[in-house]
């Protein structure tokens, strides 16, 4: 590189078309990526392990058998089959998220398929729709029944989604907009301002969706708390790389957040629809974390796990410890 191209070259870069271009770049991929990672995630959900419990003493008959591999045949997926001694302990496996439907096996040609709606609404339509094509297949005379149905207000079982959804893209959108309009803030008052803003952003999706609109029937405490925590993360996850990229931080938390969390969430399309590497990874997002964390609340009260909110916590803290700790490089942050 002659003098005259080094020239050009380092006035290019101090000039504000650099960013801009860089930016437009940046915009470019993204919506690529964008379509790309919600297309494969979604567009087309195959099953690839459901696991599903069978319950009857006739359960290991020649047409047992031929039902359960018939069905494993017409959705392409390996069913992984738990045997129970008693329906009660099918169910109490579908009320602990263990399986995602109960297949009775009765004396004879009867067959009963229990989906769970409410444990996944794709992976109980799938069940649905290829079980009556398998039974007559086999000889089996097969009723169908959903034994966890979704609330009458969310037929599809999409709203978990979207206020997840709400909660995290407001959450680290206020984390922009305290960075513009309030950069002066200490690091302390920062953080303070985003744990006010969640709190009250997560009683607010709670008051439209719930009292407002009745599409939810939301228990208000536990809701609140997932929410406002998954708004918390999400605004010190942007607010951790504007410490650690500044002015291009939000390009790692909406790859993080929004390509990478939603999709893999299990929101719009249970877990084990999702391709492989999505299914695992998604567990330990804050997206799916939350998902994980209100669907359990909602709809399998007293079966509440440990792990989403850990995994929520642990974004949080994370983010705030690497805030705080270079938090002189925040823009225009104050160091006291």
């Amino acid at each position: 590189m002659d003098d005259r191209t080094g020239h050009r070259w380092a006035a290019f870069k101090a000039s504000p078309f650099f960013p801009a271009s860089v930016l437009v770049l940046i915009l470019a991929a993204a919506a690529g990526l964008f379509a790309g990672s919600y297309t494969y995630a979604m567009a087309n959900p195959t099953p690839h392990r459901v696991p599903v419990a069978v319950v009857g003493v006739s359960h290991q008959t020649v047409r047992g058998k031929a039902f359960a591999a018939g069905l494993e045949q017409a959705l392409n997926a390996s069913l992984a089959l738990s045997f129970d001694d008693s329906f009660e302990q099918a169910r109490q496996a579908v009320e602990e998220q263990r399986v995602f439907g109960v297949i009775v096996v009765h004396p004879g040609d009867d067959v009963t398929l229990y989906v769970s709606s409410a444990s996944g609404a794709s992976v109980a339509e799938l069940l649905a729709t290829a079980a009556p094509k398998v039974a007559p297949r086999v000889g089996v005379r097969l009723t169908v029944r959903d034994m966890k149905p979704l609330q009458r207000g969310d037929p599809r079982g999409l709203a978990l989604f979207y206020i997840t959804l709400a909660a995290v893209v407001i959450g680290f959108i206020g984390a922009v907009q305290l960075s513009v309009q309030a950069g002066a803030l200490t690091a302390w008052q920062r953080i303070a301002f985003t744990a006010a803003y969640a709190a009250l952003g997560g009683l607010a999706i709670v008051a439209v969706v719930d009292w407002g609109l009745g599409a939810l029937d939301l228990p208000l405490l536990e809701s609140w708390f997932i929410l406002a925590l998954t708004m918390f993360a999400s605004g010190m996850v942007f607010t951790m790389f504007n410490t650690l990229v500044r002015r291009w931080a939000m390009a790692p938390t909406w790859g993080l957040m929004v390509l990478l969390g939603n999709p893999s969430s299990g929101g719009a399309v249970s877990w084990p629809l999702l391709p492989s590497p999505l299914g695992t990874i998604g567990r330990w997002l804050p997206p799916g974390a939350s998902i994980n964390a209100q669907h359990t609340a909602v709809y399998f009260g007293g079966h509440q796990r440990l792990m989403p909110f850990l995994v929520l916590a642990a974004w949080a803290l994370v983010s705030c410890a690497v805030f705080l700790i270079w938090r002189d490089r925040h823009p225009g942050a104050d160091t006291s």
